[in-house]
């Protein structure tokens, strides 16, 4: 009896690590040790932004021969993509007649937003954290404060001109629009690239075609539940080429939800905590892609909301 007790404890114990070993997630957040400093170094608070240079100006200048611009932004307002657990709410105000003879009035709005992630927007740092840690291991708790953070606001990229990459993985994989939960693939990215006949150069603006933005205010809960985008593997690919940013046409860059199940939004970490690499989601690509440009000066600032996670941006692509 007591022989088979053992064995029937045994079984369970392998069983128990199996089990365990089965469900380990599939990627984890680099120990702190491993990915501070920043190579940008350990007061930091720009990462991939450091980027815009003097260089990466001229070098995008260059690839402007029709003076062509096309936007890359939707238009904010009742129509857009939103998460539930955001709002836009914009109140127009006729504030007054002013006396003079010229008879001259006035009109304004207020708006009520989390102005930092809505519409297209642009993740700052602040946005993303690993537990208590954000990019380059400063502490949130450490800077938060009612009136923004006090590390890593958005204040700090400022204006970004480079070279700017579509990568048009709808149109590699010959379809209008990825599944609706197709995860982008190293070998799609450097596919389509191939079939571009281009190559990634550092400090690049990416921008990942996926076609999801077809459904952008058109079917806005299909957009929201899931979208195909990039995975983990294509996303460490993609930080091994030293972009000055990450984009897409879906609401998080990356394939949501994840395959694998333990992980949320993993991409983000990714990039904004990890890396240091700015995330562009909510792209409008759809002239870019019928276009087949490829190959851009892009060009967008940021508000320079102090302390801010994010901010709604307008893009464009000058060819």
């Amino acid at each position: 009896m007591k022989r088979i007790t053992m064995g029937v404890i045994v079984s369970v114990a392998v069983m128990m690590a199996t089990t365990a070993q089965a469900q380990a997630p599939s990627w984890t957040v680099p120990d702190e040790s491993k990915r501070c400093p920043s190579k940008w170094g350990a007061t930091d608070e720009r990462g991939s932004a450091n980027h815009m240079k003097p260089a990466s100006v001229l070098n995008a200048v260059k690839l402007i021969k029709t003076g062509d611009v096309i936007e890359l932004a939707h238009v904010l307002g009742p129509g857009m993509a939103i998460s539930p657990t955001r709002r836009f709410d914009m109140h127009a105000k006729r504030t007054f007649m002013n006396a003079a003879s010229n008879e001259r009035g006035s009109n304004e709005e207020l708006i009520v937003t989390e102005l930092g992630q809505v519409g297209t927007q642009f993740d700052g740092f602040a946005h993303q954290t690993h537990r208590n840690s954000w990019y380059n291991c400063f502490k949130v708790d450490e800077n938060a404060t009612r009136g923004g953070f006090s590390k890593l606001g958005i204040h700090n990229v400022g204006a970004l001109i480079t070279r700017g990459v579509l990568i048009d993985v709808a149109g590699f994989k010959g379809v209008d629009m990825l599944g609706d939960t197709y995860e982008i693939t190293v070998e799609d990215l450097q596919g389509a690239l191939k079939k571009q006949n281009m190559t990634l150069q550092p400090g690049d603006a990416v921008i990942i075609n996926t076609g999801w933005g077809k459904l952008y205010g058109k079917d806005n809960p299909r957009y929201m539940k899931s979208n195909p985008g990039i995975g983990v593997k294509a996303a460490e690919w993609l930080v091994t080429q030293d972009p000055m940013l990450m984009g897409a046409d879906n609401a998080p860059v990356e394939v949501s939800p994840n395959p694998d199940k333990q992980l949320s939004l993993p991409v983000h970490q990714i990039a904004l905590v990890v890396n240091g690499i700015h995330l562009l989601e909510n792209l409008k690509l759809d002239e870019l892609a019928a276009k087949n440009v490829h190959e851009f000066a892009f060009m967008m600032q940021p508000l320079k909301i102090q302390g801010g996670t994010g901010s709604t941006v307008s893009p464009i692509a000058v060819r």
